[in-house]
């Protein structure tokens, strides 16, 4: 039996939001095991929230670049000590220097990226300089390039201050589309509600089985606590799954700007305005700190 400890049983009070004696129960349920110890608050229904709680957020900035040639995207977390340096101009406007050459230089991954030009130098190297000037330590984290597929565009979202980035590509059939003044400010609307709504996916079809099988199994349990018969129980379990939906895929969640409609009536009204089809085919979103282990 896994010993359960104060900061453990912290930990998942943090998470769920739910009592410390609750949570205390939950781990000894599930063996001390912390993820295992969510799913039993859930399906009590003492979860607050369901988020894992990661180390905390190391100082830093993510940029994002778009390349008005080629269309290209680019985000890129580049990780320092203080607010007082993330907060500098150069310390900005370098980390958007390192997106506009991932977006350029079309890297692999991380490591190729730092062999490969930023400037006048390797990234690796840009990095070195920056360090010195900044008379901290600095890294850069985790980068991240998307390039249309046929006729597209990418648009790009920062917020609060370089916290949150969020590159989103869309498809549509009209060239001229991608210069629109509708399509751009939708386009920047829909980024907008990645960045605040945090949707797990764009659509249904696109959610990974395990998480809906997952998510299912919990709400089956949820259902199974009414002590109702069996076929409402399905019915009350599969509600929850369209919630999950609902409110997990970025299409079917309720637009920021006017919650009256969806982001999927929304993305049709702009459509039908413009003559084009825009759909969207896909996402990413970078919080500051995320990619960071505890």
């Amino acid at each position: 039996m896994a010993e359960i400890t104060a900061a453990l049983v912290k930990e998942l009070r943090e998470m769920t939001g739910a009592g410390m004696m609750e949570c205390k129960k939950a781990l000894v349920e599930a063996e001390g095991n912390i993820d295992a110890a969510v799913d039993v608050l859930r399906t009590r229904g003492l979860a607050a929230a369901a988020k894992k709680a990661g180390r905390a957020t190391n100082e830093g900035v993510v940029a994002a670049f778009v390349c008005d040639g080629c269309g290209v995207g680019a985000l890129a977390e580049v990780n320092c000590e203080t607010d007082f340096v993330s907060g500098n101009e150069k310390f900005v406007a370098f980390t958007k220097n390192i997106a506009e050459a991932v977006a350029l230089g079309n890297p692999a991954d991380l490591e190729e990226f730092k062999t490969m030009a930023c400037g006048e130098d390797t990234a690796d190297a840009a990095l070195a300089e920056a360090i010195h000037i900044f008379g901290e330590n600095m890294q850069i984290s985790r980068i991240i390039r998307i390039a249309p597929a046929g006729t597209g565009a990418v648009v790009s979202y920062t917020h609060m201050g370089g916290k949150i980035g969020v590159l989103v590509e869309f498809a549509f059939n009209n060239a001229d589309t991608a210069t629109n003044e509708a399509f751009l400010l939708a386009g920047k609307d829909i980024a907008m509600q990645v960045a605040a709504a945090n949707p797990v996916s764009v659509s249904r079809d696109d959610v990974d089985p395990a998480i809906v099988e997952h998510e299912m199994g919990i709400y089956k349990a949820q259902a199974a606590e009414s002590g109702k018969p069996e076929a409402i129980q399905e019915k009350m379990a599969t509600g929850r799954l369209e919630k999950y939906f609902k409110e997990n895929c970025l299409i079917e969640q309720d637009f920021v700007k006017d919650p009256d409609k969806t982001v999927k009536q929304y993305l049709a009204e702009v459509s039908k305005a413009i003559g084009d089809e825009i759909t969207v085919k896909s996402f990413v979103r970078f919080l500051l700190g995320e990619s960071i282990d505890a």
